[in-house]
């Protein structure tokens, strides 16, 4: 016999997950809020301040105004990430995943409710961010449209790779490996600390087919209207990987794929 259910009903779990994932957020706020911030105030001082002073401009700007982009998508991207990894595959630990499961909420909805948590909770972050900078910084926002649109967009890829990331998990150790070896180095060769001419012929090309530097320079791009490589193609990329991980999250979890024992 065929459950019928509603939109409203529908609407209802996809609000009660994204509540759930707020309360956790907030819940503990000293973990998931604060320590981004303070991280990203020693960033300011000894990249931008100590070691600024000394690099003088970069890209035409000084080098504080030039980084602040980069750090606050820096902090975007790693707290998406780490936002969905960390309450996904809890919920796989503790086992009350397979309550989801057997719901009548279709899974692009559970999906939904998730990422959306990390969206919420990386632009709280990338919030606090961009408030630590302003004490070390005199920038204005360039383009607000294409500045919301980036860090959004952006902060929805990651989330998406996080959740395959929790979804193939199998302990709490397996959730660290992507964000240490693979997600440290490509933020580090992502132009968040310097502009992609800089780098010598091989190196350059290596960062060119980074996706994480077309996401930073769109990001500067809006922010103090230079980047280092056009903008139509920085946003095909963006948006094309997240459709990508968003078909391969949808198909994992129709599948239930590392979450049926």
């Amino acid at each position: 016999m065929s459950v019928d259910v509603s939109a409203t009903s529908y609407w209802i779990g996809y609000k009660t997950i994204v509540i759930k994932e707020l309360n956790r957020i907030l819940r503990i706020w000293p973990q998931t809020l604060i320590p981004p911030a303070i991280t990203m105030t020693l960033y300011f001082v000894i990249f931008g301040q100590l070691i600024g002073r000394r690099i003088g401009e970069m890209g035409g700007m000084p080098y504080m105004d030039f980084i602040v982009p980069g750090l606050i998508m820096l902090s975007v991207i790693t707290n998406s990430y780490g936002n969905i990894t960390s309450s996904f595959f809890g919920a796989k630990f503790g086992r009350h995943i397979e309550e989801l499961l057997i719901s009548p909420l279709p899974p692009i909805l559970i999906l939904a409710g998730y990422v959306s948590g990390a969206l919420f909770r990386a632009l709280m972050v990338g919030a606090l961010v961009l408030v630590v900078a302003a004490f070390f910084s005199d920038l204005s926002i360039q383009h607000w449209g294409i500045t919301i649109a980036v860090v959004v967009l952006t902060s929805i890829v990651f989330a998406l790779g996080g959740f395959i990331n929790a979804t193939f998990a199998q302990k709490f150790d397996d959730i660290s490996i992507i964000p240490t070896f693979v997600l440290q180095p490509m933020t580090y060769l992502g132009g968040v600390f310097f502009s992609v001419e800089l780098l010598p012929g091989v190196w350059e090309n290596i960062a060119l087919a980074n996706p994480i530097l077309y996401m930073v320079n769109a990001f500067r791009y809006g922010m103090l209207g230079v980047s280092d490589v056009p903008l139509a193609p920085a946003f095909a990329i963006i948006i094309g990987f997240g459709l990508v991980l968003g078909a391969i999250c949808l198909t994992l979890l129709k599948r239930g794929t590392g979450l049926r024992t």
